[in-house]
């Protein structure tokens, strides 16, 4: 997306995942509802994620954005370990 700045939605999903994750190498947040923040895809890359099935690192991400799901319609979820 270039220079553009994030959303709020983006943002504040942002900010709650690296609090939940600090040790998070990297963390993306994209509204792909158009800006209207009803569906976001997210990519962590995280330490906290090893030794956890796909499953389980997924459940993580969804506890730490409990509050903030109530209000979306949808979430992608793509988790990974630093290389």
């Amino acid at each position: 997306r270039g220079f553009t700045s994030q959303t709020d939605g983006e943002s504040r999903l942002a900010r709650v995942l690296r609090e939940k994750f600090p040790r998070a190498s990297a963390i993306k947040v994209v509204d792909i509802s158009g800006g209207c923040g009803a569906m976001y895809e997210i990519h962590i890359e995280s330490e906290e994620f090893r030794e956890k099935r796909t499953v389980q690192q997924h459940q993580m991400v969804n506890q730490a954005l409990s509050e903030e799901i109530k209000h979306m319609h949808g979430l992608r979820i793509f988790t990974s370990t630093p290389k």
